[in-house]
């Protein structure tokens, strides 16, 4: 049996379970929101009951305005501060159908027409509880979007070989398994620029965790879905465009993304492992901290980093 087959042959969940609910978490986003918000109506093609909410972390341009005055008519709520990404899509959960999946969406995505309405069908399979689109850059090219978890091997691999190279011979934390991106299939995780989640996962695994500010809220949610016995899955045939760029060039996120990564790693880990795991980081941005100040900034993150310091405060920004 092909897994077309076999998903036409999955059990059903009553057709209202069919809600979705599309959270988009915004700051300063102005630049790219207008194109995400331009693309839903193709992408929600084939959704009946739907609703669309805009969470505004206290965004200093126009964002708010933009989404306000969009023919799509999104519900807006403003946090009245950079609350972080989790306490977003918290915020928007808030006003949104506990029935109803949830598709979490950046705002520099691009939905491809009819998406949102094949993630759902996947979604009727019961043990299924989140599903992650294909990821496209702009110039069409499948993005890397499927992950491994964190561990003391994809660090020291990445560390030493390089991310390229480490997950060509499959020991990064990055998957390079072009069969996998092909057709599909369960993963540990996937990037959570775009997401669909299930009414049914959302009610066993709870809220994020708003103390990951932003980056590894992912990491940690979805590991929480899996351990209630529900898998992710990333379907090839659901697709979205994703802008990014941010990251790439911002040494402060670089400095977020590294201590958030050695936060979620030491609170799952002992002493001993988690300076491991913290070690194989270090080395790996001490190794490349000449090619530019994104690497030097993961390097301080790293070297600062202590399991007492990051096990259960939050990793609340420095910056504004």
């Amino acid at each position: 049996m092909n897994r077309a087959q076999s998903e036409a042959k999955q059990p059903t969940t009553p057709r209202e379970a069919d809600q979705v609910g599309i959270v988009i978490v915004t700051y300063n986003s102005a630049d790219v929101l207008p194109g995400l918000l331009d693309s839903l109506a193709a992408g929600l093609q084939g959704i009946d009951s739907y609703e669309i909410v805009v969470v505004d972390n206290n965004s200093h341009d126009a964002s708010v305005e933009i989404a306000r005055n969009h023919s799509i008519a999104p519900k807006v709520v403003q946090t009245g501060r950079n609350a972080g990404y989790a306490a977003g899509i918290n915020a928007a959960t808030s006003v949104i159908s506990r029935r109803a999946h949830l598709l979490v969406l950046n705002p520099d995505i691009r939905l491809f027409p009819g998406a949102c309405r094949v993630l759902c069908d996947r979604l009727r399979d019961p043990s299924v509880g989140v599903v992650a689109p294909q990821i496209l850059h702009e110039d069409g090219t499948v993005a890397k979007s499927i992950r491994r978890e964190p561990s003391i091997l994809t660090a020291w691999s990445d560390a030493l070989l390089g991310g390229r190279l480490a997950a060509r011979v499959g020991a990064s934390e990055i998957v390079n398994d072009a069969r996998l991106y092909e057709i599909g299939g369960k993963v540990q995780w996937a990037t959570g620029a775009a997401l669909m989640i299930s009414a049914r996962a959302r009610q066993c695994a709870g809220a994020w965790d708003e103390t990951f500010f932003l980056y590894s809220e992912e990491v940690e949610y979805l590991r929480r879905v899996r351990q209630r016995g529900l898998s992710v899955e990333y379907l090839s045939s659901a697709k979205a465009t994703h802008i990014g760029g941010d990251y790439i060039d911002n040494p402060f996120l670089h400095g977020l993304m590294t201590t958030n990564r050695i936060r979620d790693y030491g609170r799952r880990h002992g002493p001993l492992a988690t300076n491991v795991f913290r070690f194989g980081i270090v080395v790996g941005s001490a190794l490349r901290a000449i090619l530019g100040p994104g690497h030097r900034a993961s390097l301080r993150a790293a070297l600062a980093a202590s399991r007492s310091s990051l096990e259960d405060t939050p990793a609340m920004p420095a910056q504004p």
